[in-house]
């Protein structure tokens, strides 16, 4: 187990586009994600409800028993209607390949962003390995297979 005296190593490896950019770092005490930044040669201008790829020109070597969990900035959330996509994104350890992001724009007005710009976070996470098995019968609970707001609104 890892902690703040203690940190797992992350390998970064960046592309030329994000030579001018600063690493990925938790930047407060608390802090349980580290920003992620555009690398792009032009700024990328998105429409309500458009999606983008945005490149953060970084590749990453997270290591085994870990992933990296890609978040939504709450201010870019909250100010802008910007999000992620396929919100958490998850970097496996064995990727090797360009750290990219899917950013949807749900706001009411374009939005633009420029090399540098904070697009994302990221949370390096345990992973818990599952065998899966099949079963005629699965153990009874008292939810049962009461789903979708089945637990009722306070």
């Amino acid at each position: 187990m890892t902690n703040s005296n203690n940190p797992i190593r992350i390998m970064v490896k960046r592309d030329p586009i994000a030579a001018d950019l600063p690493l990925p770092e938790l930047t407060t005490e608390g802090a349980a994600a580290a920003d992620l930044r555009a690398a792009l040669e032009h700024p990328v201008i998105m429409l309500p409800l458009e999606r983008a790829l945005i490149n953060t020109g970084l590749r990453i070597a997270i290591p085994a028993g870990y992933e990296g969990q890609v978040r939504p900035r709450s201010g870019l959330a909250i100010k802008n209607g910007i999000a992620v996509l396929n919100s958490p994104g998850t970097i496996d350890s064995d990727y090797r390949g360009l750290v990219q992001i899917i950013l949807i724009n749900l706001g009411n007005e374009q939005f633009v962003i420029n090399h540098g710009d904070r697009i994302a976070q990221l949370v390096i996470a345990p992973v818990t390995k599952a065998v899966f098995t099949e079963t005629k019968e699965l153990p009874e609970t008292k939810r049962g297979e009461n789903g979708f707001g089945s637990t009722g609104v306070k």
